[in-house]
């Protein structure tokens, strides 16, 4: 199997929203009046982003999320994706799964693939993934006002325990840690969410590397401070499995929920927790924003003590 075989094999799909998709030097889109077109990409390294024995349904669905998510926090309607994939070898039965899943997801959000490339070489995924949002209206980490509520969607460190089990940090029960290994490795975008709060919410962003270091983004690009009221962040339930100071760490600092981060006026409460009940989802209010000198997070425990933490997220030339 060539390359050409391999991309009409397993990438190849009707595209009619596009008007041009793969066959070509480049996919040819257009999009609605009065919106703006939205893109991202995210790149996934085998033995850095996941691990080399993952499943590549699994695999295949996990690439498409982080993308998607990506747009979720945006507010943006994922429309187009392309995939750029190297693979040390032709592998039709990993191919045929990788492109199961990654298919499935896609269907799922009625996005679809309009090109890409391929190559030999270490496993490596980069998916750019396109949309649109109405003009002015994305949800922007610089958006932030002082007053805020911070509210986060689902609970969080549940992937972050699996990558404490598989490290060899912790172990947890086997049906425990496939629990986890089911929020590492299927994560869910809240694109419907992000969309359906765009008009509400004035600051947003997807937790892929850990709270603390992900909400400092808003921090910085807004010029603000954040105050974290630590036992309202949700932990999810399998944290229990853990010492209590590593159940810290992955609630506040453990990668890969890619829930949503999102700050939005007190006046808005009741129909974000309307649309998030709508939505069979569970939100929490976890703090405010605050005025600051140098932007900041401050976590505070049950009886608004300042916690000496040190935590940040995920840093790839760091960790």
């Amino acid at each position: 199997m060539n390359e050409f075989d391999l991309i009409r094999q397993y990438f190849t799909r009707p595209t009619p929203r596009a008007d041009l998709g793969i066959g070509d030097d480049a996919a040819l889109l257009s999009i609605s009046a009065g919106n703006q077109l939205a893109v991202s990409t995210d790149m996934l390294v085998a033995g850095r982003h996941f691990f080399p024995d993952a499943d590549p349904e699994r695999l295949g669905h996990k690439c498409l999320a982080v993308n998607l998510s990506d747009l979720a926090a945006m507010g943006a309607k994922p429309s187009w994706f392309t995939l750029s994939i190297a693979l040390p070898e032709v592998n039709e039965e990993w191919l045929a799964a990788f492109s199961r899943g990654i298919f499935a997801l896609a269907n799922e959000h009625q996005v679809e693939l309009v090109g890409g490339d391929t190559t030999r070489g270490p496993l490596t995924i980069a998916i750019q993934i396109a949309g649109e949002v109405p003009r002015g209206q994305a949800m922007l980490r610089s958006g932030a006002k002082t007053d805020d509520d911070i509210w986060v969607s689902g609970p969080l460190g549940g992937a972050a325990a699996a990558v404490m089990h598989r490290s060899g940090r912790v172990t947890l029960p086997q049906d425990v840690f496939k629990q986890c290994d089911l929020r590492l490795d299927l994560p869910q975008p809240r694109v419907a969410f992000g969309q359906a709060i765009a008009h509400l919410a004035h600051a947003a962003l997807d937790i892929s590397d850990g709270l603390a270091g992900d909400l400092r983004h808003i921090c910085n690009r807004s010029h603000c401070g954040a105050v974290v009221f630590v036992d309202q962040v949700p932990p999810a339930e399998q944290l229990i499995h853990l010492p209590a100071e590593l159940a810290l760490e992955a609630k506040l600092a453990g990668g890969d929920d890619y829930e949503l981060c999102f700050t939005a006026p007190v006046s808005a409460r009741n129909k974000l927790q309307k649309i998030a009940a709508e939505q069979g989802m569970a939100i929490s209010r976890i703090g405010q924003i605050v005025a600051t000198t140098q932007p900041s997070i401050q976590f505070l425990d049950t009886q608004n003590q300042a916690l000496a933490l040190t935590l940040g997220g995920f840093d790839h030339f760091r960790t």
